[in-house]
């Protein structure tokens, strides 16, 4: 039987992605939560929950967008002219806040710098994958194999929306993450931020899902007519069931429950745009098939991606087993 080598690569990197998401998400919603919390030993803990981790999480990233390169070399092409703003913007974000995990420790009076650029780097990164997927989401416009659209084609109300929903969205993984690895105080801070945050995602979440049907009359048939209806209702279902875990695992201190279920909401919601936007990578005008590289590049390229992932996701298991419990307040990342 010949594989489907588009395809399976399509699906890897659409779980280094997802990955990524419900990954570094938590550590950048430590991030977006910083501010609320004043107390240096509150902020101290809150960096050494995901200080173990943080940079782990990162790998997917570099998965996801380096096998978009080498994999799927046109939408790459494509992609990267339409969103340089946001992505470059990103990646900035993603530098000051690594940076900060070093210097913050190194320095009594240039403390709040760093803390400002921990907080600054994770919002900022945050908004501006929220607002790529939404351009990306939205459309991007080509003509003869190339971007031919403006150069801000990726800033409008829609992905601004998709942004601050991620956001929200982040925030959440971070406040349940604070609920499982904290105790005292800070964790009872935490589940409030949780509750707030998991109302601020699941409007977020409503209010995207609505408006996507009505940017593509495809996104529109895929959703609202048979036989692909019949799928499609089971992920506003499958997000509603998560958040009444999420909430019961709130109210009850089950936080690994409210945790996972903020992770399920993530899950649930990727699928949703999955299913949006097959069989395109690059939507409306490039599908998974006219994007791949030759399938002799992509058979080779998979050889080392069956090597790699299993790795990967095993040295990603063991941090986070060796790790695992609530932090210590006095020990931790110096």
């Amino acid at each position: 039987m010949e594989l489907d080598l588009p395809f399976i690569w399509a699906g890897l990197i659409a779980f280094a992605v997802l990955a990524y998401v419900v990954l570094d998400g938590f550590d950048l919603g430590i991030g977006i939560l910083f501010p609320f919390f004043k107390e240096k030993q509150d902020r101290d803990v809150m960096m050494n929950s995901v200080a173990p981790v943080w940079d782990g999480n990162e790998t997917w990233l570099v998965l996801g967008g380096g096998g978009l390169m080498a994999v799927f070399p046109l939408a790459y092409a494509v992609v990267l002219p339409a969103l340089y703003a946001p992505l470059i913007a990103m990646l900035l974000g993603l530098v000051f806040r690594g940076v900060a995990f070093e210097f913050r420790w190194r320095t009594e009076r240039g403390r709040p710098i760093w803390d400002l650029a921990f907080a600054g780097g994770s919002i900022l990164a945050t908004l501006m994958q929220g607002i790529a997927l939404g351009a990306l989401v939205q459309g991007i416009h080509v003509e003869g194999r190339a971007y031919a659209g403006g150069w801000w084609d990726w800033l409008t109300p829609f992905s601004i929306l998709t942004g601050v929903g991620l956001i929200a969205g982040y925030a959440l993984l971070g406040a349940t993450w604070l609920n499982l690895k904290t105790q005292g105080e800070l964790q009872t801070r935490a589940r409030r931020f949780a509750r707030l945050a998991g109302i601020g995602t699941l409007v977020g979440v409503g209010v995207v899902s609505v408006w996507t049907p009505f940017l593509n009359e495809v996104y529109h048939q895929r959703w609202f007519t048979w036989p692909t209806a019949n799928f499609t209702a089971l992920v506003p279902g499958l997000v509603a069931a998560c958040a009444l875990l999420l909430f019961l695992g709130l109210q009850d201190d089950r936080p690994l429950q409210s945790f996972l279920a903020a992770l399920g909401i993530f899950v649930v919601s990727f699928i949703g745009v999955g299913i949006s936007f097959y069989p395109w990578i690059v939507p409306p005008t490039l599908t998974i098939r006219e994007a791949a590289a030759p399938d002799s590049s992509l058979a080779f390229l998979l050889v080392g991606a069956v090597v790699l992932v299993p790795i990967i996701l095993a040295y990603t298991a063991h941090a986070y087993w060796v790790f695992r419990g609530k932090v210590d307040a006095k020990t931790g990342y110096h």
